[in-house]
């Protein structure tokens, strides 16, 4: 067996349709996927039904959701410590020297930049503050949003749903925003 094929990532023919057929299969069944959904289950599960009307419902028809999260995690986990033989990427030049100029030192030497994601990232008030206010963005837009971008870009677009393609737009002129505007004045 050539273990060489074991730390390729899936090509697109094999990885699209095997999205495509869970998809359907979710389609057929009736169920809603996303994994935003189960910070609702999951605080419904804690009691916080006592306090908000919004988490009284039958959590228990949302466990298969939080074992796919489950299976998610320890998916990642396996694959990262188990079956990924080189954290380096390959990424264009300019790209390289953008993040140069942005304060990366080692650009491509792993997939998220160890000044941005490594333990010094909740070291400063500065930076702690900074997580938390994007935390509570991400969440009140998710939830304002009514799902998360996979949420919305698999399952909403996969069944037609018009709120979902306009959520996608305006993912896509949020993240050009950012990037092309706010995080060069941020960094």
């Amino acid at each position: 067996m050539n273990l060489e094929l074991i730390y390729e990532p899936w090509p697109w023919y094999i990885a699209g349709p095997l999205i495509a057929v869970t998809m359907l299969s979710l389609y057929l069944f009736g169920e809603r996927f996303g994994i935003s959904s189960n910070l609702r289950t999951i605080c419904s599960i804690s009691g916080a039904g006592r306090f908000s009307e919004f988490f009284r419902f039958n959590w228990k028809a949302q466990i298969w959701n939080l074992i796919f999260v489950l299976g998610a995690v320890l998916g990642g986990y396996i694959s990262h410590h188990y079956l990924t033989s080189d954290f380096s990427v390959e990424l264009n030049p300019k790209t390289v020297q953008s993040l140069k100029d942005l304060g990366i030192a080692n650009p491509g030497q792993s997939y998220v930049p160890v000044e941005l994601f490594g333990n010094q990232s909740i070291e400063s008030l500065h930076n702690i503050l900074y997580l938390l206010v994007g935390g509570l963005l991400i969440g009140f837009g998710t939830r304002y949003a009514g799902g998360c971008t996979s949420g919305h870009a698999i399952s909403g677009l996969s069944n037609l749903q018009l709120p979902s393609l306009i959520a996608v737009i305006g993912f896509f002129i949020g993240g050009l925003l950012m990037t092309h505007i706010v995080l060069p004045l941020i960094f």
